[in-house]
């Protein structure tokens, strides 16, 4: 009888603890905070494109060569320690469509925080090649070597003004909810390899996977190529 009591105790303690270490398992197998991002990243994406009268301009994603979103970068990670708010990249394929993700890291500077947000969502446009080559570069200080201005909001571009018809890079932040063109004068963009190893299982650079595009989107990222593609195909 001692016995069978100290075998059930067991069975019921193995049920009490595998959920709880499969689930501490899952959330620290690699590539999951990447996983995470991806999608955080679709949602801001979506955010910024449908937002009545104040989102990105249609016509601007269908120009721009690559889209960059970083979701829910912290006030204090652009400071403290010389961290890093990440977030990804896509870029257009030959057929008009974005392409694999690759992670990049956001740092050097303060922005969206001037309306009172603690955290910022952020959307970069590369509009022409010579953004793209700057993108590919080990680091890059926005405004030094790239001409990059505030977006405009709204449905069409009539209201944009000729530095941003013809800048590089064209960034916005969202905090509360709020859309508004960012400037991200001397802000630092940089490529996050071990991000970009974690969500593809092995070392890819960010040249193979935006220029090259020998590379085919994860599972997990599918749906965000997918809203990259939808939001800024062009006009046949």
């Amino acid at each position: 009888m001692l016995k069978r009591f100290a075998l059930k105790s067991f069975v019921a303690l193995i049920a009490l603890f595998v959920p709880s270490l499969l689930l501490v398992s899952e959330a620290a197998a690699p590539g999951s905070d990447e996983i995470k991002k991806i999608r955080e990243s679709e949602e801001v994406l979506k955010a910024a494109v449908t937002a009545p009268d104040r989102g990105i301009p249609k016509e601007l994603l269908e120009r721009a060569e690559c889209i960059g979103v970083f979701p829910g970068l912290a006030k204090g990670a652009f400071i403290v320690g010389g961290e890093y708010g990440r977030g990804v990249f896509t870029c257009r394929r030959k057929d008009g469509s974005m392409g694999a993700p690759a992670f990049f890291a956001l740092g050097g500077g303060s922005v969206g925080w001037q309306i009172g947000g603690e955290q910022a969502d952020v959307v970069l446009l590369i509009m022409n090649e010579g953004g793209v080559k700057r993108l590919l570069q080990d680091k890059f200080t926005i405004g030094g070597e790239a001409t990059a201005v505030a977006g405009p909001v709204g449905r069409t571009v009539q209201a944009a003004t000729d530095a941003q018809l013809h800048a590089e890079i064209l960034s916005w932040s969202r905090s509360h909810g709020l859309f508004l063109g960012a400037s991200l004068k001397g802000m630092v963009i940089k490529p996050s390899d071990k991000s970009t190893e974690d969500l593809y299982g092995r070392p890819l650079s960010a040249s193979q996977i935006l220029v090259a595009q020998t590379v085919t989107p994860p599972d997990s990222a599918r749906s965000f190529v997918r809203a990259a593609t939808e939001y800024s195909r062009r006009s046949s």
